[in-house]
């Protein structure tokens, strides 16, 4: 699978990796009047994704294959994507999606907002002309609280309600292993975690932009900032889905893992590793134990 296509009018095929997303800190700073609860989170990409291809010879469609396909029903968000891409600009030029699904569905990855955001950047991609004209961060806020950082791609701080972004560089690419318990999962597993985070006290509202983390130059420095700050949805997610602790546990019991998080609202769980060579050990061991999980060794940075 390509990367992100530059401009070239000629060309009919146009692809990317929507990359799992991973939430290196999650803070809930408040709920808003309106129900939305204003989040901050330092965002991170891994090298494993869905793949996202555009044929531009075919008609507007978008088709599912891949190990996580069968677990795709009903409405789809990248849909919705190429209708909201033709409502905006009708001179786009628009084409047949296909999405190879690697990533385990409703997981804390990001998959249901990759997905879209990957779309945004394949069309961009291929309509070179309108690339500057369009806004493409908007559009993609208007599809999902994540979707605008996983159209940005890259390491970022998130405010708000996901749709306030600042890249963050110089920040050092991570081992590390994820983890998806192949636990039963409720439909609405988001909602029911912020029911569960509603049951305690949360602040009002806190749209503050937050401060940049300092300057670190290797994965010992960029651990120990990251110790500062937990996942504020760990604990109602492990509520929601209990065989969250389990593979916290066999990560934590792992040799030289530097640190264990939840991922967004979770089940995914990953580690840090010292060195890939250390988390690949790490994801054969997990696997050995849990064979029916779905765990990979993956780098997460730039």
């Amino acid at each position: 699978m390509a990367e992100d296509c530059g401009a070239d009018s000629g060309r009919s095929r146009y692809g990317t990796l929507a990359r799992a997303k991973v939430n290196l800190t999650l803070r809930v700073l408040g709920r808003r009047a309106d129900g939305y609860h204003e989040l901050q989170s330092l965002v991170a990409f891994a090298d494993v994704g869905d793949e996202v291809e555009l044929d531009l010879t075919a008609p507007p469609s978008v088709s599912m294959k891949g190990p996580y396909a069968i677990a795709i029903s009903g409405p789809n968000l990248v849909e919705t994507t190429l209708q909201r891409l033709a409502q905006t600009e009708p001179r786009f030029r628009l084409g047949a999606v296909t999405i190879e699904k690697n990533l385990p569905v409703a997981a804390g990855l990001g998959g249901g907002a990759g997905d879209p955001a990957a779309t945004l950047r394949v069309i961009r991609a291929a309509n070179p002309a309108f690339a500057h004209s369009i806004d493409w961060l908007g559009i993609a806020a208007s599809l999902g609280a994540d979707v605008p950082v996983c159209f940005l791609d890259r390491t970022a701080l998130m405010w708000g309600i996901g749709e306030k972004l600042r890249a963050v560089d110089a920040l050092p690419r991570l081992p590390a292993v994820l983890v998806t318990p192949d636990a039963d999962v409720p439909a609405d597993k988001t909602r029911q975690v912020f029911r569960e985070l509603a049951a305690g006290p949360v602040p009002e509202s806190n749209d503050s932009e937050p401060d940049l983390p300092p300057s670190l130059e290797c994965v010992d420095e960029l651990v120990n900032f990251l110790r500062q700050y937990d996942n504020d949805l760990a604990a109602p997610a492990r509520k929601v889905v209990p065989a969250i602790a389990d593979a916290e546990g066999l990560l934590a019991a792992c040799a030289a893992c530097l640190l264990v998080r939840v991922s967004g609202a979770g089940p995914t769980c990953y580690g840090i590793f010292p060195n890939p060579e250390i988390a690949q050990a790490a994801a054969q061991r997990i696997s050995a134990a849990r064979p029916n999980w779905w765990v990979r060794a993956v780098t997460l940075g730039d």
